[in-house]
């Protein structure tokens, strides 16, 4: 940015699951504060996310948010050239609560009102720490609700090259950790305890679709974990949760990782990244350098604080749209199955 340009700052809300964030961030890559209020330890306790429960908290936490953003920031509302929220996909009671308080701001602070699509947030992490990454580039979005290989063509651009046509690699996770006993959120859990297993202890499959090369399955893999456990449970064999975390993990990881390489050669980019809160998973991340170092392709991911739901991401991407003259207007809704790429 000259600075003949005026700085654009932009207050952004994100509540399409269970975190209510906001956070305020200038010139799309510049975070001033980011404030995530998660709900992990309430939902833990149902072993998954609550709907109902998720959009009573948004409702509680979400003006101490915003609150708590714009003191970090040291700003008000006045300063603001835009309020950004997400309003798709995710939990339709908690995508409302966001959207309801930033059509709210927006309108008594007389300010545009930008709806941001939740995954295009994804893969705007990766321009706040990398700032010198530009489209096009090609992202993996890989969260607990999605998995999509994406063709970033340009800022606000998208061409989904592959998705899953099941379970999203993050569902898997949560319902394999489940399966062995080890609880939500599935994830970091199995992230954990997989470290002390042999991911070549069992030979779980890896599926194909033959038709979509890039498309992804990962309920088949889910099935084997729990039909191994069953058989083990059958024939009395003890089971080495660490064993059959590792093993699943690599299971999905590899395919993850074949279809990415796959794309990176037939649409010849240079620049590959990673967004969602599966890329924060670490055999993920070294896995796919080491796949990127090998193709002399340069490797982005952000932190894993950008790899949850945030806000920041949502004020990255909203900067885009800002950019382009795309605002919304008081209709604005909630449109908990958005695709990417639709408005």
């Amino acid at each position: 940015m000259e600075n003949s340009q005026k700085d654009v700052v932009i207050l952004a809300i994100e509540s399409s699951c269970d975190e209510t964030a906001a956070a305020v961030v200038r010139n799309g890559r510049e975070v001033l504060s980011n404030v995530i209020s998660s709900q992990i330890a309430l939902h833990t306790l149902y072993g998954g996310v609550v709907p109902e429960i998720a959009s009573r908290k948004h409702i509680e936490k979400i003006n101490q948010v915003i609150e708590e953003a714009l003191t970090q920031a040291h700003m008000d509302l006045t300063e603001m050239d835009a309020i950004a929220v997400t309003y798709g996909p995710g939990l339709v009671g908690a995508l409302l609560v966001g959207v309801a308080e930033a059509k709210a701001i927006a309108y008594a602070a007389g300010k545009p009102l930008i709806g941001v699509h939740h995954i295009e947030g994804h893969i705007s992490a990766n321009y706040i720490e990398n700032r010198e990454l530009e489209p096009p580039f090609l992202c993996l979005v890989v969260s607990g609700g999605h998995t999509h290989l994406v063709v970033v063509e340009d800022y606000g651009s998208y061409k989904i090259v592959g998705r899953t046509r099941d379970d999203a690699a993050g569902e898997a996770f949560d319902k394999v950790a489940r399966a062995i006993g080890l609880g939500y959120p599935g994830g970091p859990k199995i992230e954990k305890i997989s470290k002390e297993g042999n991911p070549e202890a069992i030979a779980f499959p890896r599926a194909k679709i033959e038709d979509h090369p890039y498309d992804f399955s990962f309920s088949g893999v889910k099935s084997a974990v729990l039909n191994y456990i069953n058989g083990c449970q059958m024939k009395q064999i003890p089971i080495v949760q660490a064993d059959v975390a590792a093993s699943f993990q690599k299971a999905v990881t590899d395919v993850l990782i074949e279809h990415a390489m796959m794309a990176v050669e037939e649409f010849h980019m240079d620049k590959f990244a990673i967004a969602g809160g599966v890329a924060s998973n670490s055999t993920l991340r070294n896995g796919m350098r080491d796949a990127c170092e090998k193709k002399g392709v340069k490797f982005y991911y952000p932190s894993p604080i950008l790899c949850t739901d945030n806000a920041a991401m949502i004020g990255t991407a909203a900067y885009y749209e800002y950019l382009a003259g795309r605002h919304d207007g008081w209709d604005l809704n909630a449109v908990p199955n958005l695709k990417l790429g639709e408005r």
